[in-house]
């Protein structure tokens, strides 16, 4: 069993209603908000640990969190900042957009054997030392001939361990594990 480890998840929010980003920024500490180069609010939060796009339309980026618990409680506590701001805001939406995670299969990885194997596959040692390969679905795989598997693209934890759990049998079956 591989231990898939979750690095990153982007997931958007809806707040109802409009955000005043000048009143915003003034009133969020630390808050980044350049309107000449970027029309959102960026905001990073340190508890737990998770950015912020905001934006005036009420739409919002959250990033960074580990894990879906994290970003639902950061999502909670940017909800809570707004309304203690003065915004009439609720949630509407929560979608996640992307997981980024990671394994490492106690092998090493025949990358060669890979490129002729796996359809929609891709291997550009000179500009890049792994081997993209690209599922049927919305995930891509970043494989490193260390063992290494990023994965990205996948909109649940369940999708993760599935994508995961196939991908290994396929290297199984071409006898790519060294």
């Amino acid at each position: 069993m591989l231990k898939i480890e979750i690095h990153n998840m982007v997931i958007t929010v809806q707040f109802s209603g409009r955000i005043d980003l000048d009143k915003l920024s003034s009133k969020l500490p630390t808050s980044e908000y350049f309107p000449d180069n970027f029309p959102g609010v960026v905001y990073r939060m340190k508890n737990p640990k998770a950015s912020f796009l905001i934006f005036s339309s009420g739409k919002a980026t959250c990033t960074g969190a580990a894990s879906e618990k994290n970003a639902r409680e950061a999502i909670g506590n940017m909800l809570k900042l707004l309304k203690g701001m003065g915004f009439n805001v609720k949630t509407s939406a929560i979608d996640v957009q992307n997981i980024v995670a990671s394994a490492k299969v106690e092998a090493r990885l025949d990358i060669d054997k890979m490129v002729f194997e796996l359809k929609n596959s891709e291997y550009e040692p000179a500009t890049f030392p792994g081997l993209v390969y690209k599922t049927n679905g919305s995930v891509t795989f970043l494989i490193f001939s260390t063992g290494k598997i990023v994965c990205v693209g996948a909109k649940s934890i369940k999708e993760i361990e599935e994508s995961f759990g196939h991908l290994v049998k396929k290297l199984r079956e071409i006898k790519a594990l060294k």
